[in-house]
């Protein structure tokens, strides 16, 4: 690294309209440098501007928003003062930008070879033959699987991390001085989180490229940033070496977060309940899939032979790698996938594997709450509406009764009155998963199934949503079957883990007894794949031979 800064962002400032058409400053005289071939990670919950600042170093500013103060300078260009066409030109060469969500960054009608090359066209930096000769070069420094060939593919025949890593390739065609990561695993498997994250830390030291990483998760950004810049309402709390921060944090609000990661000690108790109740449900042998039926049984098989029973009170984590089967499970549970094989019992009641062929009442006692509250909601759709259509679909409420239902249930999942006469994408994150949840309420279930419900939010949003949990459990006697990636979020809420390998279950244990007890080589792989804070944990990871191997032949 030289002493003069790749990046120089001093006394930034961005403002904002409100609904009530007044400007207020969200990012407020943001400063820090980044050397040649730094990555620094900007970490704070959601809200904090993380997001906002990463893209204002490409001169890219979010509706509503603009640069109301300040200078950013990256190479020789001052970002600030360029216009829109001279902006434009930057991005792709100078700086590119790796999305958190790959899935909406390809357009799943184009082979994956011409998007990936398409920058080099626009920007008339080489031939086609020449670009897809080095594309093929960073699929293969990047691990993705038959390289020569991989970009013939579209997008939906590739799985969630290599898309990911062909969105990394995407950005490094042009050889860009700076990448910007924008929370690139946080819907990933912990098994192909580490995949992504040795692929970007290879590329990116062998290039001597800059880098910002956008994220909430403090283990991750430990595995792959030199420094770490901690924000907060738009402001910098705190900045510093990664190891020193996590060793020894200064601010308040970066010891908040560190205690957010802080390893379950105790298990979530369980409501006492009567011992001669059925189980709340039992699965007996489900086999689903997807496609075309064909006999009577569809064209993909997912799920295999899975059984396991739910006793009233306790909660379910269900854990596994991207694909192994987890959501379809929950959704075969729904009835969304309809399973073609098996039994599905409900306190006793033979469930209709259809949702077409299930009564309301059916519907009613089990709901779902989707990963993603952005595409759960619907965002013509204001909260009172969102919130009013199951109450009158399952109780038959309306007017005056459904409003005050409406407050109770925003009171429910703690959360103002005011909110019902907003659109979701007036939310946060978290409140919108907090509407996600409160539209599940409304049917007044016994059982929710929980989808990856807290893997898009930050550390301090999620731990405040597993809290949320325990508490409605305790209130409404609910019992949950929790959809996860994250061993930590399914130890905090759940007294039992099934882990599911390619539609099986391998195994099933006491969530307490996870990391002691658990044999199967897939489970102990999961559990050797959690990120720690520690700088070093990667790199060790990469020295394991018997782990390494494990992860190749999974």
């Amino acid at each position: 690294m030289t002493d003069i800064p790749l990046v120089s962002v001093r006394d930034l400032t961005i403002g904002a309209t409100t609904d009530a058409g007044r400007r207020v400053q969200i990012i407020r005289g943001v400063s820090f440098d980044i050397a040649p071939g730094e990555i620094v990670a900007l970490i704070g919950e959601s809200g904090s501007g993380k997001t906002t600042i990463a893209l204002s170093l490409m001169g890219h500013t979010r509706t509503g928003c603009e640069i109301t103060g300040g200078h950013i300078r990256v190479g020789t260009s001052d970002i600030t003062a360029m216009n829109e066409k001279a902006r434009a030109n930057l991005r792709g060469t100078a700086v590119s930008y790796v999305p958190q969500s790959a899935a909406a960054a390809f357009n799943p009608s184009q082979r994956l070879m011409q998007q990936v090359i398409e920058i080099s066209a626009i920007h008339k930096l080489m031939s086609r033959s020449e670009a897809e000769k080095k594309a093929v070069g960073l699929f293969r420094a990047l691990a993705l699987p038959d390289p020569e060939n991989i970009g013939n593919r579209y997008p939906h025949q590739v799985s969630g991390g290599q898309l990911q890593r062909l969105s990394a390739a995407m950005a490094l065609i042009g050889d860009p001085q700076l990448v910007i990561f924008d929370e690139p695993t946080t819907a990933l498997d912990v098994t192909t989180q580490i995949e992504v994250l040795r692929a970007f830390k290879s590329v990116m030291a062998k290039g001597g490229i800059s880098g910002v990483y956008v994220s909430h998760d403090l283990a991750v950004v430990a595995q792959i940033a030199d420094r770490l810049i901690v924000l907060k309402n738009g402001e910098i709390q705190e900045e510093g070496a990664t190891q020193q921060i996590l060793d020894a944090p200064a601010h308040p609000y970066t010891k908040e977060l560190l205690a957010a990661f802080k390893p379950v000690t105790q298990v979530h108790a369980a409501f006492e309940r009567d011992p001669k109740e059925q189980p709340v449900i039992e699965v007996d042998g489900l086999f689903a899939g997807y496609g075309l039926v064909m006999n009577g049984e569809p064209q993909i098989k997912i799920l295999k032979n899975v059984s396991f029973k739910l006793e009233r009170g306790r909660n379910l984590g269900v854990i596994g790698e991207s694909g192994s089967g987890k959501s379809t499970l929950a959704r075969a549970i729904a009835g969304i996938v309809p399973a073609y094989g098996g039994h599905i019992l409900f306190d006793g009641k033979k469930q209709q594997l259809a949702l077409a062929d299930r009564s309301k009442e059916d519907l009613r006692i089990m709901q779902i709450v989707f990963q993603l509250a952005d595409t759960a909601l619907n965002p013509a759709h204001s909260i009172e509406r969102i919130l009013g259509r199951p109450l009158t679909f399952y109780h038959g409420m309306t007017g005056r009764a459904r409003e005050a239902r409406v407050i109770e249930l925003l009171d429910m999942v703690r959360l103002p009155a005011a909110l019902r006469h907003r659109l979701p994408g007036e939310l946060s994150g978290g409140q919108k998963q907090r509407i996600n949840l409160a539209r599940a309420l409304a049917a007044e279930p016994e059982l929710i199934l929980c989808d990856e419900i807290t893997s898009a939010l930050d550390s301090v949003v999620a731990a405040a949503i597993l809290d949320l949990l325990k508490e409605l459990q305790r209130e409404l006697r609910l019992s949950y079957i929790f959809i996860s990636h994250d061993l930590s979020t399914v130890q905090a809420i759940c007294q039992d883990v099934l882990v599911m390998y390619k539609g099986e279950v391998v195994e099933a244990l006491p969530a307490a007894r996870m990391a002691s007890d658990a044999r199967h080589p897939y489970s102990r792989l999961l559990i050797s794949s959690v990120p720690q804070l520690d700088t070093g944990w990667l790199s060790g990871l990469e020295q394991d031979p018997e782990l390494l191997a494990a992860f190749s032949n999974r």
